[in-house]
């Protein structure tokens, strides 16, 4: 139990300590931290079973130390979109994968074929926004894409949205932390705007609910 606590521990501080951790990234492994960086975004977006590394706040602490001078910004925004793009596809071709293994009747634990069926019905009729929403919300962006996959959505439909989500979320968290990440009183409290930036993120999930509520009713 205590090692597992322990690493609950390690992620909550690696969410909120971010800028401490890329910090010592850039101190130790200078120019190769571009490839750091990206391929966390990467795993975060690729990968189903990494939903607690801290999309948001890396990319928006990125942004503050490259307005700093640390890393350029441009080359941020095309590595990081890239990777997001990249991740997003990954995980929508595993999960295409799974529904063909689950089409030819084999099992998958994991995964309800109930909770699959209901997937598809929600992604035929509301996937593309969802694709782009699911971009700017904490762990429901690392299994959109994969759901995605497990759905009906095509993939150049996939795809347009895939981009289109990629940009809006990169863009806009490394232009806000290059544009207020070195303000004084933001830079003194950079944990706490970071627990801010994770709050605002869960805004168009919860939007999104209420949304779907009032249809209901």
């Amino acid at each position: 139990m205590i090692p597992l606590v322990e690493w609950f521990l390690g992620i909550f501080d690696l969410f909120f300590q971010v800028d401490v951790y890329l910090f010592e990234i850039v101190r130790s492994f200078g120019a190769w931290s571009y490839a750091i960086i990206t391929s966390i975004v990467f795993v975060e977006t690729g990968l189903v079973l990494a939903p607690f590394l801290p999309g948001d706040s890396l990319i928006f602490a990125s942004g503050a130390f490259a307005g700093k001078g640390v890393f350029r910004l441009p080359l941020l925004f095309w590595l990081f979109t890239g990777a997001a793009v990249l991740g997003d596809t990954v995980n929508y071709l595993i999960g295409r994968w799974c529904r063909r293994w689950l089409a030819e009747d084999r099992h998958i634990r994991w995964i309800n074929r109930q909770h699959l069926r209901d997937a598809q019905e929600f992604y035929a009729k509301h996937g593309s926004k969802m694709v782009v929403i699911a971009r700017f919300v904490p762990v429901i962006r690392t299994f959109a894409p994969f759901v995605a996959g497990l759905g009906v959505m095509p993939y150049r439909v996939f795809l347009a949205y895939n981009v289109i989500g990629g940009v809006l979320w990169v863009g806009s968290f490394l232009w806000a932390g290059y544009a207020f990440g070195n303000i004084p009183f933001v830079s003194q409290r950079f944990s706490l705007v970071v627990a801010g930036v994770a709050c605002i993120s869960m805004i168009p999930l919860v939007m999104e609910y209420v949304a779907h509520k009032r249809q209901q009713r």
